[in-house]
């Protein structure tokens, strides 16, 4: 299968099929509203601006998984990055990213781009704490471990990249402008 293959639910119930964004750059996001790392929206939504003449697109998916940083309902989020962070790109319907029902694209995109680490840093030690809490063998389970974890798919619908939540932002940028 290909990444072209899957849908995904808008905030409003529609089906999106992500076969709609062949031939572009994305990424696709686990955000939460009440996280540490809520304030992503802003290099996310300045990404979105600087590149998306250029083909770039943002999946956002809400989660409520993490901590329960999403509990506000789909219009509710929407309101929330809209005002805050003046957010214009694709947002969807709240969603789990992990277990048993968890979206299909996520299986897809964890079994393309496992988990390699949260690198280093103090918020990265923080996040290997939380990780470890949570499962003993997180290094070797390729869930998503927390909130903005992002996938960069290239225009070929290849996912070229995994980003935990603790890569640098500006690098993240530089990923994206080296594929459109």
């Amino acid at each position: 299968m290909s990444i072209y293959d899957y849908s995904v639910k808008r905030a409003n119930g529609e089906d999106f099929s992500l076969k709609e964004w062949e031939g572009k750059v994305f990424l696709v996001v686990n955000t939460a509203t009440g996280c540490g790392f809520t304030p992503h929206y802003k290099p996310l939504e300045e990404m979105y601006e600087k590149y998306h003449d250029k083909g770039f697109e943002i999946l956002d998916v809400p989660c409520n998984q993490f901590g329960n940083q999403a509990p506000g309902s789909d219009e509710e989020i929407r309101q929330f990055c809209t005002l805050k962070y003046d957010t214009k790109f694709e947002q969807m319907k709240k969603s789990d990213v992990n277990g048993e029902n968890a979206l299909p694209l996520y299986g897809f995109l964890k079994e393309q781009r496992p988990f390699e680490g949260f690198g280093k840093g103090f918020t990265a030690t923080m996040m290997k704490a939380v990780a470890k809490a949570k499962d003993k063998d997180y290094k070797n389970n390729p869930d998503i471990k927390w909130n903005f974890t992002k996938f960069l798919v290239d225009r070929q619908g290849n996912v070229v990249g995994r980003f935990e939540p603790t890569f640098d932002m500006k690098k993240l940028d530089e990923e994206v402008a080296k594929l459109l």
